[in-house]
């Protein structure tokens, strides 16, 4: 079986001033206090013998291979990144860093944030701005109506709010 993964298509190269913040905290993290944790188990690991079943050892490298490579992914990433830091002279319609009220046919109301694709969360309502939703309201005006093609069929919903909020990061 191969290893060979298609390569994943980028994703828009913006980022909010928090997100890139919790990027760099992540670097920092497994740069400084992670990797050199598991560098010294491994160590440790080393001196007890057969390394080959050794699976402090085994595993112990396997994470220092793992904390490289997502430090390597992310210092490339955020060389690439544009943070997005300035609110658009147009509050009325809506742009990366909005927050979005929303509203279904059925009454029911959402809130998302949109953000770049680094640091969506639906679970503190970020969405990225690649995703399908994000897409179809980006550039939309207030009570404009807003068409998503999901799984179930075509969803509508009404844009019921517009606000931007001043980063402090």
């Amino acid at each position: 079986m191969s290893r060979y993964r298609p390569p994943r298509a980028k994703g828009s190269c913006y980022i909010t001033p928090e997100g890139e913040r919790r990027l760099r905290e992540e670097v920092r993290q497994l740069w400084k206090v992670e990797r050199p944790q598991v560098t010294a188990s491994v160590h440790e690991a080393a001196k007890n013998g057969d390394r080959s079943e050794n699976g402090d050892y085994i595993y112990g490298k396997r994470r220092l291979r793992e904390i490289d490579s997502r430090v390597r992914f992310l210092t490339k990433r955020l060389e690439e990144l544009t943070v997005v830091a300035e609110i658009p002279s147009n509050q009325d319609k809506v742009y990366f860093g909005a927050w979005v009220s929303l509203e279904d046919e059925d009454g029911k109301e959402f809130e998302y944030r949109i953000v770049g694709p680094d640091e969506f969360d639906l679970s503190q309502n970020t969405l990225s701005m690649d995703s399908p939703l994000a897409k179809a309201m980006l550039g939309k005006s207030r009570d404009d109506e807003v068409k998503v093609v999901t799984p179930k069929g075509e969803t509508l919903y009404y844009i019921i709010a517009i606000r931007y909020q001043i980063s402090r990061a």
